[in-house]
């Protein structure tokens, strides 16, 4: 295996499960990572986005990251327009990437819209790490998150069950940090 995806919903620990397995020595390329250089402040997308959805979502040469949240999580059309614009970049980026990690060893893709950006036809195999919807609303509440705001976003995602499908493998996520930890140790072990 190669490329391996890395996904869940929401606040179901994507980003600590691929802190654990960069602390195994997994090789880490991040989705979210890439699209914030996507948008950096001069970036040509970030005109774009500008000229697409009004001036009022820009800074100078810098996106206005509130106001173009608001506006995809309330505007279907606009979230589509978007990720047209952005996940090919990504899947291009993510692929530039992984040829010069390629080894012996797999690469993990951490791609939170795997499911939505249909990634996985680029991956030897998905591991979800799975959460329910009311760990997830738990989650984000904790973080400062208002719960009608959670519930939209949570919505908004691919169904649990669409990424299950997919899954090569699902670590559930509801205990602490240390379990999951095990958890993934253990997996990383079995797939090297």
């Amino acid at each position: 295996m190669h490329r391996i995806g890395l996904t869940g919903g929401i606040a179901s620990g994507k980003s600590l499960a691929a802190e654990i397995l960069a602390n195994q020595g997994a090789r880490i390329l991040d989705a979210d990572l890439i699209a914030r250089e996507l948008v950096a402040p001069g970036h040509p997308n970030v005109h774009q986005i500008g000229q697409y959805l009004g001036p009022q979502y820009l800074c100078g040469q810098t996106l206005n990251r509130e106001l173009l949240r608001q506006r995809i999580f309330a505007d279907p059309t606009a979230k589509a327009w978007l990720e047209q614009l952005l996940h090919p970049q990504i899947r291009a980026e993510l692929l530039r990437q992984s040829s010069l990690l390629e080894g012996e060893e797999p690469v993990i893709w951490v791609v939170p819209l795997l499911v939505e950006g249909n990634y996985q036809k680029l991956l030897d195999g998905v591991l979800l790490i799975d959460a329910p919807v009311w760990l997830q609303r738990e989650r984000l509440r904790l973080r400062g998150w208002d719960l009608a705001t959670a519930g939209r976003v949570i919505a908004q995602q691919s169904h649990a069950e669409e990424r299950r499908k997919i899954a090569t493998w699902i670590i559930p996520n509801l205990q602490s940090p240390a379990e999951l930890s095990k958890r993934l140790q253990h997996w990383w072990k079995s797939l090297r």
